[in-house]
């Protein structure tokens, strides 16, 4: 990242999501503060409620990334419309107060358009992360709105190459960008001793997972692994969302460790022997890439996982990751993966493929693509600029 160029852009960036900035560091954080490089970023997060107050943003400006998160609070009481029309009128006093007006509008939900007002941006971006209609208590209109943001928008960026395999005939302009990796950041784990203060103690082996555990997780497996092998030690890093935490196994060799922040997440992924992907095969996960896939290799660690359909066509077919079909199979791969642990020449082989999957790389890739889109808008005569140009995005009063 520091090698991007820093030549400023005229046209901020206004990007719209579900996820806070702060939850995990992953995709949109990763974009966003590579554009923030040579841009201003907006990043408009989901609303928070709070009793007795106005409807009012707050700003926080990240030093690292220079990016600006946008937070709505909303009153407790405000639901269905009127909290939409209350997110309509303060995104439209983001964009006084910050005096945007060049900008391009960048879409991670389907769901901003319920809010984000008669927008006229310079350019419209979905990036298309997750299915999230397929996530445990998804609104019922995200379809709908999704191809309404389909019609609207200039440009759609995929999360992996079964969600481009989805969407691509939806719109004539959808390019596939899979879960990529910041090397140099997991690459410290090689040298680092395991020092993790609540992980030091724990014996060996150790399985790691470092992720959101929700109902992508196969938690009967994490169960059936630690019964079965009661010397082996599981290791989850991670907050729990949209499952209970009674429904965690609780076995003394399962250590349920909580969230980390992603600086953290080196000094724990060098103590492990093991990465492990349990996740179940539901509809949740019909569509992921999971962006731990990478991160885990460039940590130099072995990984076992199910048979994710990106993770298998990307990974599994080049003999960088070991699928497990079965609760029996993910033993069993398991095993190999110690006894055999990490080849020179398998190590190299992941090393040149990572290679190809830098945040750099893909936000030069996404950058041009934006750049060139503008470019050729701004050549369309101004007679047939607003017809080739998104609709006024969102309803919002």
């Amino acid at each position: 990242m520091n090698n991007l160029p820093a030549t400023r852009r005229t046209e901020d960036l206004v990007c719209f999501s579900h996820l806070r900035w702060g939850f995990v560091f992953q995709r949109p954080q990763h974009l966003m503060s590579r554009f923030a490089v040579r841009r201003r970023v907006f990043f408009v997060e989901e609303p928070v409620r709070e009793e007795g107050i106005e409807p009012s943003l707050r700003f926080r400006v990240c030093e690292k990334t220079r990016v600006t998160v946008v937070t709505p609070v909303l009153p407790v009481e405000a639901t269905g419309q009127q909290a939409t029309r209350m997110l309509g009128k303060l995104v439209r006093e983001l964009f006084t107060r910050k005096k945007i007006e060049e900008y391009v509008a960048w879409f991670y939900t389907p769901m901003a358009l319920e809010f984000c007002g008669k927008l006229r941006p310079k350019l419209a971006i979905y990036d298309c992360m997750d299915e999230l209609s397929l996530f445990r208590n998804a609104p019922p209109e995200l379809k709908q709105n999704e191809q309404k943001l389909f019609a609207l928008c200039d440009l759609v960026f995929t999360g992996g190459m079964s969600l481009f395999e989805a969407k691509r005939g939806q719109h004539s302009r959808v390019y596939p960008f899979p879960s990529s990796v910041d090397c140099r950041h997991f690459a410290q784990a090689r040298s680092l001793r395991d020092s993790a203060p609540d992980q030091v103690e724990i014996a060996h082996p150790r399985l790691g997972y470092a992720g959101v555990i929700d109902e992508r997780i196969d938690i009967d497996l994490i169960r059936l692994i630690a019964e079965q092998r009661p010397d082996w030690q599981l290791v989850v890093i991670g907050p729990v969302v949209k499952i209970q935490e009674d429904r965690l196994p609780r076995l003394a060799n399962i250590h349920w460790l909580g969230m980390k922040s992603y600086e953290e997440l080196p000094a724990y992924f060098a103590g492990w022997d093991i990465a492990m992907m349990p996740f179940a095969l539901n509809d949740a996960t019909r569509y992921i890439s999971p962006t731990k896939t990478p991160e885990y290799l460039a940590a130099g660690l072995p990984v076992v996982s199910t048979p994710i359909r990106d993770v298998v066509r990307q990974y599994g077919d080049l003999g960088l990751v070991r699928i497990a079909s079965s609760p029996e199979e993910f033993l069993i791969e398991t095993e190999k993966a110690m006894t055999y642990g990490m080849t020179m020449k398998w190590r190299e082989r992941a090393d040149a493929f990572l290679g190809t999957l830098s945040w750099d790389k893909t936000w030069e890739s996404m950058n041009a693509l934006i750049e060139e889109a503008i470019s050729s808008k701004s050549r369309v005569k101004p007679d047939t600029a607003l017809s080739q140009s998104p609709a006024e995005i969102g309803s919002a009063a």
